[in-house]
């Protein structure tokens, strides 16, 4: 029997590409999302993937603690979704998806540095604070994890996904 592969890459690198048939659950849910998931999928054989293998491994970790370690045989997928298509084996990919939310922010808060400090050296200094405000934004998101740049991006009409992903299998594999 071929094992279930649950993905927990973000929404946005699901969308992008993803093994055809894989279950997305998002590691920055798996606590919330994955009880019921792995439930049903109980003495099967699951093998997580990610995009390099680091966030499956976290999301083993989580399998432990929630008390599904002895119930289910996972396996993290070594080298992640970038090995699997290293090795020709089948990635659906979506053509026209949108560059990931993160690299939205790191472009978006570029962009608003580069230009704010351009136009406070040539045209009004106090435009300066603008940079600063997205600088002490980046620093309240990598202290606290919240990037509320990176909501409001992942809320726009770009990022929204009406690929038909599959986000769970039934018991023939189907979505």
């Amino acid at each position: 029997m071929e094992p279930i592969i649950i993905d927990v890459r973000e929404q946005d690198e699901f969308a992008a590409e993803h093994i055809p048939g894989s279950i997305w659950v998002p590691l920055s849910q798996f606590g919330r999302s994955a009880p019921g998931v792995l439930q049903s999928l109980a003495g099967r054989r699951i093998t997580l993937m990610c995009r390099s293998g680091n966030r499956a491994k976290l999301a083993m970790e989580q399998i432990e603690q929630l008390g599904f370690g002895g119930q289910l045989s996972a396996e993290v997928y070594p080298g992640g979704i970038l090995e699997w298509a290293r090795q020709g084996k089948t990635v659906e990919t979506r053509k026209s998806a949108p560059l990931p939310i993160m690299r939205q922010v790191q472009l978006a808060a570029g962009l608003v540095v580069l230009v704010s400090v351009m136009l406070s050296l040539y045209v009004d200094s106090r435009i300066v604070w603008v940079a600063a405000f997205v600088g002490a934004g980046l620093s309240f998101a990598g202290l606290t994890g919240f990037c509320g740049l990176a909501r409001l991006l992942a809320v726009m009409p770009w990022n929204k996904s009406d690929s038909g992903v599959c986000h769970g299998t039934d018991d023939k594999g189907c979505c």
